[in-house]
């Protein structure tokens, strides 16, 4: 691993680390809270949690375009920090509308602050090109510890003492990130703040060129909806599976359900190394392993995890008195967390590599709405998997779409290797 990577990278590692603690930890009780405390029925719970977390993954559109044109990358990043942090505060308040104002505030603030994080890694790199996979998936390592610390304390909180002490401490995390992102970034190079201008001359070569790179981004954008829509029943579906059908005594102890948040970016703390190594040879020794493979992987492993689910499940009777051993949903985090590594890290950095100068801002953003999208539909899917004659057959559904998916693009890749080469060359 190069080491510069991780002292180019240590600021933005952390002040992403400690907000996404603030988020996961929050993630992690929204629909038990809603559930549990609320009386909120599992179809309106998980479709609340569909359109908030769809509605983080939108405003990033509007974020990014506004921070291109009028706020520059510090001040979006700031803007998006301090509502994040109101939003949190606003949770820790008992009461519905402070709960919606909070979601709200929150998924606004995330607008103005990811894009923007995630351009800024890239322009760290903007000499070093050939690291951009390495640099991200680094980058990403920093979301996912935040990930695993978020679920276990604010988890615990509100589980065990009290649900709007848990949605505080989710801010006590975002204020320690935004004085991490103060201190941290003060002796950075003026020029990373500011996105370099396009030519306005344009040859048709390039404009040729510039339509294809934004028809990929599209495209891989596409894709990825299949990705979230599975991916994202971690905090609705699975969540509640965790909570209901999943046996979590041991020696005596129960785990609380939202500690298997944890697992997730457990798994991506011990495997990004390994694929941050991986990347890194392959840049190295000029082998071809660009994005759109990278994606097929990722939609085959997805499949893998609930394909082993929905074969457990098949022809049992799951009650809240017959459970399934809590290694299943390890076994099924672990084949999803694999899958997450060689696709939303990889995403970021092939927009960042892609898109074309002018329309940067508008194609990161445009790379979270289909974030968006998966994500709703993960919410609808999991507000009417009640309604399923058996557990296994709404597991099938990621199954399908995931394999049908993989074989799908695998035959585009084919199509499209050539002309790709030629970009990342």
């Amino acid at each position: 691993m190069n080491v510069s990577l991780h002292q180019k990278l240590s600021p933005l590692f952390f002040t992403e680390m400690w907000e996404r603690t603030s988020y996961y930890g929050m993630r992690a009780l929204l629909v038990l809270y809603l559930v549990k405390a609320m009386d909120f029925s599992d179809k309106d719970a998980s479709q609340v949690y569909g359109l908030y977390t769809s509605f983080v993954y939108v405003t990033p559109v509007l974020g990014g375009l506004i921070a291109d044109r009028y706020l520059g990358l510090k001040r979006s990043i700031y803007i998006g920090s301090f509502l994040m942090l109101l939003g949190h505060l606003s949770l820790a308040i008992p009461g519905l509308t402070f709960f919606y104002f909070g979601l709200v505030l929150l998924a606004l603030g995330n607008g103005f602050f990811k894009p923007n994080m995630s351009t800024l890694v890239g322009r760290l790199y903007e000499k070093e090109p050939h690291l951009k996979d390495s640099a991200y998936t680094i980058f990403y390592m920093g979301i996912n510890l935040g990930g695993l610390l978020g679920p276990l304390f604010c988890g615990y909180l509100g589980e065990k003492v009290n649900w709007h002490y848990g949605f505080g401490a989710a801010g006590i995390g975002m204020a320690l990130g935004i004085c991490i992102f103060y201190f941290g970034t003060n002796k950075f190079n003026p020029d990373i703040w500011t996105l370099p201008r396009a030519s306005k001359v344009v040859t048709n070569e390039e404009e040729g060129s510039n339509t294809f790179r934004i028809l990929l981004i599209l495209l891989l954008s596409l894709f990825s909806i299949i990705f979230w829509m599975a991916f994202e029943q971690m905090g609705s579906s699975l969540n509640l599976f965790a909570l209901r059908y999943t046996d979590r005594f041991v020696f005596g102890w129960e785990i609380p359900a939202s500690y298997f948040q944890s697992i997730n970016p457990l798994f991506i703390l011990l495997l990004a190394p390994i694929c941050i190594t991986l990347w890194d040879r392959i840049a190295s020794r000029s082998i071809s392993f660009d994005p759109m493979l990278k994606f097929v992987f990722s939609l085959f492993f997805l499949g893998i995890g609930f394909a082993v689910l929905a074969l457990v499940t098949k022809d049992s009777q799951i009650s809240e008195q017959n459970k399934v051993s809590f290694w299943i949903l390890i076994f099924v985090y672990f084949w999803n967390t694999l899958s997450e590594i060689f696709l939303s890290p990889v995403g970021l950095s092939f927009v960042n590599q892609t898109a074309p100068m002018r329309f940067a801002g508008m194609l990161m953003g445009t790379w979270f709405l289909s974030n968006a999208f998966g994500h709703y539909l993960a919410g609808y899917l999991a507000g009417i998997s009640q309604a399923q004659a058996q557990i296994s057959d709404f597991f099938s559904i990621f199954v399908y779409s995931s394999w049908l998916g993989a074989a799908l693009l695998l035959v585009i890749w084919f199509s499209l290797r050539k002309r790709m080469r030629e970009i990342w060359r």
